[in-house]
């Protein structure tokens, strides 16, 4: 198939098919549609940010043919240093000179920093740590590289946004590895800001195999993985119930024989597609040797934009597929009707309803000292219940809105471990 594709193209095709990038791209690597201004391109390490985001350049200077106009005239390329960007975003093997045919390849012109087109497009360089370089110039657009690392990014991104001046609408590809820093948080905020994220596994064709297995093997499911290999920003804020450090030593492991396996539900405020997630998160109940409860959290099992016959049949789903012994569902929201629809999906599920007298805080400073004492572990996959987690605080939840998955972990450890009566006798080995 592929010999006969390439066969059946002409001599000049066939030439111009490895410079053709829509035809090669992953689709994070491709710019989405709409009127945007900035568009950030989340990923692992080397899952081909660098090439996006040379090629995203290269589509805004170029036009039709070698010397036609482009959308962009005046651009800036600006890295955490001028060697980096130098190295990397233009001569780097997914820069922009080894992205270019020889026919539309850019002058680079080493006294000015500047890559002049043949159509005489320009893109000036620029280190982050220069941040008043940027002070002056006008730009219709910018490539911006690895914004989360840069030493003074406040700074030097508030200065790009001055000099983005030029043409009717200009725009900026930022392309980095995440990092829980607060100018990415809030680019990512934005309204006027578009987001593609992916993996380092999705540009496997272009690394080394060993290279994957032994990152993989080495980092696992922490959060660091989540961060370099995922391209995931893992958000913790000062003074958080939990930290990620926390989580890392918690997680993974074999499952112990379970003595009690709960199912604790969540319920959203609402039933429509806009309101919180549905927190349903099972965990499981065994004594250590000293005849301690710990608790060992199995599956986030959460889901959102369900109505209420939805998320039921997947809390009855959950609790069959791990044989729980109990489900424990928060009434605050939904009163009787929580048990009720549970019990239209399965009447003979044995159901506890719990109300919520105190405050999420006050429900889940307990919940984190066990944690603290090394009490509750983790199985591995977590990642958004673990990022909950991150931002709950002593003053609050300093998330988006509501901490579903983190109420329906709390629900569940706390019944487990705080809960009346001795454990159930039956052990379950998973």
């Amino acid at each position: 198939m592929k010999e006969k594709f390439l066969s059946e193209l002409s001599e000049g095709a066939r030439i111009a098919l490895p410079y053709l990038f829509e035809f090669w791209a992953h689709p994070h690597q491709l710019p989405p549609e709409g009127s945007w201004r900035t568009w950030a391109i989340l990923g692992g390490r080397g899952a081909g940010k660098t090439r996006a985001g040379a090629e995203w350049v290269r589509a805004q200077v170029e036009g039709a043919l070698p010397l036609s106009k482009g959308r962009c005239k005046r651009m800036a390329i600006i890295g955490e240093t001028f060697d980096q960007a130098r190295e990397v975003m233009v001569f780097g093997d997914s820069g922009i000179m080894a992205c270019s045919p020889p026919d539309r390849r850019p002058l680079w012109q080493a006294t000015r920093r500047c890559l002049v087109w043949p159509n005489g497009a320009e893109a000036m360089l620029y280190s982050a740590s220069e941040p008043e370089a940027l002070r002056g110039p006008q730009f219709d657009g910018a490539w911006v590289d690895e914004l989360a690392k840069w030493k003074k990014a406040r700074e030097t991104w508030d200065m790009l946004q001055f000099g983005l001046r030029l043409g009717q609408h200009p725009q900026v590809c930022v392309t980095t590895t995440p990092r829980n820093v607060a100018v990415l948080k809030e680019l990512l905020e934005y309204p006027s800001t578009v987001v593609t994220q992916a993996p380092t596994e999705a540009n496997r064709a272009n690394l080394a195999a060993s290279f994957l297995e032994e990152v993989r093997e080495r980092f696992a499911d922490s959060s660091l993985a989540r961060q370099e290999l995922d391209g995931v920003l893992v958000d913790q804020v000062d003074g958080a119930l939990w930290t990620n450090e926390m989580l890392d030593r918690l997680r993974g492991g074999p499952v112990p024989e379970l003595l009690r396996i709960v199912v604790a539900v969540d319920p959203p405020a609402g039933d429509s597609k806009r309101s919180d997630a549905c927190g349903i998160v099972v965990a499981g109940l065994w004594l250590d040797e000293d005849g301690r409860r710990r608790v060992h959290v199995l599956e986030d099992a959460s889901v959102r934009g369900l109505r209420p016959q939805g998320w039921a049949s997947v809390v009855v789903e959950t609790a069959r597929q791990w044989k729980a012994h109990r489900v424990i569902a928060e009434v605050n929201q939904g009163g009787a009707m929580v048990e009720e629809v549970l019990r239209q999906v399965d009447p003979d599920l044995p159901v506890t309803r719990v109300h919520a007298k105190d405050g999420k805080v006050v429900r889940a400073e307990p919940v984190a000292a066990l944690y603290e004492q090394g009490r509750v572990r983790h199985n591995a996959g977590m990642a958004e219940l673990e990022s909950q987690m991150c931002l709950m605080t002593p003053l609050g939840y300093e998330g988006h809105g509501s901490p579903d998955r983190v109420d329906a972990l709390v629900w569940a450890v706390t019944a487990l471990v705080h809960g009346a009566g001795p454990a159930v006798p039956q052990v379950r080995t998973l």
